[in-house]
């Protein structure tokens, strides 16, 4: 059987496996002789995006910074928003007082930033100097000599009305009495009083004219004592007008001082006219407040519940910013986002009033910049309608949003809204990002900045050295021992192996800061001063240790022969597949035995898991690509008439992806050629219907995956892997792997097409097409298409004599 010298050719040597940094690439004895870091590694691209949306003013040109977790969405929107920020002039206060005219509809006043807490503060002292300077006023001698003057005056004129009725009343034989209930006429008979038994007694005729009298002298009781009252309602608003007079010099100036300190703020000036008008005409709060502290219930009300309308209720208070504010909000509920009226019991009730108004995260953020998760936006209900409702009316209305839903809802108040100008940045996945593009139109509209975070960038000397200044910020951070120049080299190939290439490096830092956090802790246990490369592999070690169990129970599967997997010799229409399972927080590379089975039929390539349910759409597509592949190359001459079922064997889960399509078509081509393939070489690839080998993803894993079967088996020095030369690029092996390679104990072969890989795994030449259409006989191709002509035979045969045997039966 003629050999070929492929394998040779397609070894790869071992400096190519792995890209290793120089630590002589790095100027410094330890990362604490530089700089750290400032600012964001290599997403050019977000930045940029992310400046444009906090430079924008116009409405809906908000952000969504889009990109995987780790990879600094979070740190560089609030670095940027915070930097500009810092040149932004600080946004105004913002505050709710009383509606004097429509107490449920509290107003909201705007003030100069810090002006908020000065007016609370002065209302408070407003209301400590009405509490005592107005009782005090009333108590001065002045004041009850001029009150005493007024009330003796309405005595006199009331007695002075009594005498003239009196004597008017005489002048008709009737006499004046005063009586609890009113003033009443008594009829005189020779200057008695006649009243009862004796006015009965009297003639008709005298009754009469007491009678007759009688009516005018209550006529006139009724004209006086109108006249009376009349002159009493004017001494009283006289009393009045003389407390109003009291009660505007006892507090009236501090009113007009604070209208002076808040002249230029017109709707404070009108707001304190209308508090000063109010004390004035509620000055018995103030004089006699004891009178006032029991509720229709008897229930004692606290004093300082009666002043209440007179405070101020801060929602904004700027007082103590620089710049423009930045909020990050982790909790975005409603009421966190948009603040609520909160309510006390009371009398087995729920009451509210202005100053339980609390304002939101949207309101904090007022001109300037609101940071939100998107997940928690769209998980707690109403949210995300508010938001966009915000944003569309540029203001922002306080209210309880389950206040419709509750079964018994109380009195509640609905206070002014707030205009708002922030720009708001969303953090999120870039799948959700896609989703509230396509299913919300307002979404569109409102976040026309779109930010992607990338999880790569290219390997350049300035990303490097960049590398070491965040190694040095993370280590100043946590308060951790420096890296030497070993251990930061040992560091960035990790950052290279994360990205899967030898010429990128991972933006995804948090899982770069987690290992260099414990690589720090392991340098610590050795009680060494600086953090070494030895560090850096321990730390790494021991992350992988606490992740593989599942695959250590694998591997344990196959040694024990659970999971039946070859390391040696030749077997045809079989051969080790390479997977990779995806835990999350971690991935790990396992053989799978893929087989093959061929026989005359119609059926074609079938997919046992496709046609089990067990198969994902692309793992499909791979093998109607294989059909494609054989119909290209076999079927120009011939109809294909097979049928060969592909099989993952002790597969119990979903199979996805098309990375086995070149191992699914090696077994194909060995069962149809009958030509045995190696069981110590897995392969990995995909390909197309031209026979093109394909790159794909997760080949460190797979590689190591294949290399940890065959050591637990022992080395035999003919074991390898076959991988897409295109992959090539995205190898940064364990050095386990590189150093077994350059032993000689373990080959990695990269090919370009289907017909190499089938050398490799044969040990046969493929065979090329010659100027007739055939195939050499002596490879594997010429034996593929002659078992193919050979089954087209068969099934034209079969034909025939299904002609034949239905012809017999007419006839």
């Amino acid at each position: 059987m003629q050999k070929t010298d492929l394998p040779d050719r397609k070894r790869i040597d071992a400096t190519d496996l792995r890209r290793t940094i120089d630590p002589s690439n790095f100027d410094f004895e330890t990362t604490a002789d530089i700089e750290p870091l400032e600012g964001t590694i290599g997403q050019e691209r977000a930045l940029e995006a992310i400046d444009m949306g906090l430079e924008m003013d116009s409405c809906g040109f908000n952000i969504y910074a889009s990109g995987p977790v780790g990879t600094g969405r979070n740190s560089t929107a609030r670095a940027l928003a915070n930097r500009k920020a810092g040149e932004m002039p600080t946004p105004n206060d913002w505050c709710f007082v009383h509606n004097f005219k429509k107490p449920d509809r509290p107003v909201a006043l705007e003030l100069p930033a810090g002006m908020g807490r000065e007016l609370a503060d002065d209302m408070d002292d407003l209301i400590e100097d009405c509490r005592t300077e107005i009782p005090r006023a009333f108590e001065r001698e002045e004041y009850e000599k001029h009150k005493s003057e007024m009330m003796q005056n309405v005595q006199n004129k009331r007695n002075q009305l009594l005498r003239e009725l009196r004597e008017e009343a005489r002048e008709l034989d009737h006499d004046i009495q005063v009586r609890p209930t009113g003033v009443v006429a008594v009829p005189l008979v020779d200057g008695e009083p006649a009243t009862g038994d004796d006015f009965e007694e009297l003639d008709e005729e005298t009754k009469k004219d007491l009678e007759e009298k009688g009516e005018k002298v209550r006529e006139l009781i009724a004209q006086k004592l109108s006249r009376f009252r009349q002159a009493q309602k004017e001494d009283k608003e006289k009393l009045e007008d003389l407390d109003r007079k009291v009660a505007l010099y006892a507090v009236g100036h501090v009113v007009d001082d604070l209208e002076e300190k808040y002249s230029d703020l017109d709707e404070v000036v009108q707001y304190l006219d209308q508090v000063k008008e109010d004390i004035v005409d509620n000055i018995d709060l103030f004089k006699n407040p004891d009178e006032h502290t029991q509720n229709p219930l008897g229930m004692q009300i606290p004093v300082e519940q009666l002043y209440t309308k007179y405070r101020v209720n801060v929602v904004v208070d700027n007082s103590d910013a620089e710049g423009a504010p930045v909020v990050e909000e982790r909790h975005a509920a409603h009421h966190n986002l948009f603040g609520q009226i909160e309510y006390k019991p009371q009398m087995g009730g729920a009451t509210t009033d202005f100053t339980m108004i609390k304002g939101g995260s949207v309101l904090d953020a007022n001109g300037g910049f609101l940071i939100l998760q998107v997940v928690d936006v769209l998980r707690n209900p109403f949210a995300w309608d508010a938001l966009k409702r915000a944003l569309r009316t540029r203001e922002v209305r306080i209210e309880n949003i389950w206040h419709k839903y509750h079964p018994t809802p109380s009195a509640t108040l609905r206070p002014e809204p707030i205009p708002v100008e922030l720009t708001v940045i969303l953090v999120g996945s870039p799948m959700l990002y896609h989703l509230l593009y396509m299913l919300d139109e307002d979404f569109r509209r409102l976040f026309k900045i779109k930010a992607d975070f990338d999880v790569e960038m290219d390997f350049t000397e300035k990303h490097l050295q960049r590398y070491a200044s965040f190694i040095r910020a993370q280590c100043t951070e946590d308060d951790a021992p420096p890296f030497d120049r070993e251990g930061a080299a040992r560091l960035v190939e990790y950052g290279m192996r994360m990205a899967d290439h030898q010429e990128r490096l991972s933006t995804q830092f948090l899982y770069v800061s987690d290992l260099i956090a414990e690589s720090a802790q392991q340098a610590i246990r050795d009680g060494a001063d600086r953090v070494s490369a030895r560090h850096v592999e321990a730390a790494v070690t021991g992350r992988r240790r606490r992740s593989r169990m599942i695959q250590d129970k694998m591997q344990r599967f196959i040694e024990e022969g659970t999971l039946l997997i070859d390391t040696t010799g030749e077997v045809p229409g079989q051969v080790n597949g390479l997977s990779v399972y995806d835990l999350g927080d971690y991935r790990f590379g396992a053989p799978t035995r893929i087989t093959c089975v061929t026989s005359v039929g119609s059926a074609g390539v079938v997919n046992v898991e496709r046609e089990s349910k067990m198969s994902g759409s692309i793992h499909d597509k791979g093998v109607l690509v294989i059909t494609g592949y054989l119909s290209q190359q076999f079927g120009q001459d011939k109809p294909l008439s097979l049928s060969a079922r592909l099989c993952f064997e002790q597969t119990y889960k979903g199979v996805e992806g098309d990375s086995a399509s070149c191992a699914e078509l090696c077994s194909l081509l060995s069962s149809l050629a009958d030509i045995p393939l190696r069981q110590d070489v897995a392969i990995t690839g995909s390909v197309n219907q031209r026979g093109q080998v394909q790159p794909v993803g997760g080949i460190n894993e797979k590689v190591e995956g294949f290399f940890e079967v065959c050591e637990q088996d022992g080395l035999t020095g003919e074991q390898g892997v076959v991988m897409p030369s295109r992959n090539l690029q995205n190898l940064m092996l364990d050095r386990r792997v590189v150093d077994a390679v350059e032993e000689g104990k373990f080959h990695i072969y990269a090919v370009d097409t289907v017909q190499e890989a089938v050398e490799l795994m044969t040990g046969m030449p493929a065979g090329e097409r010659q100027d007739d259409g055939t195939f050499p006989e002596d490879t594997v191709y010429g034996r593929a298409d002659q078992r193919l002509r050979e089954m087209a035979d068969v099934m034209r045969e079969y034909g025939k004599g299904a002609e034949g045997d239905n012809g017999e039966d007419e006839g």
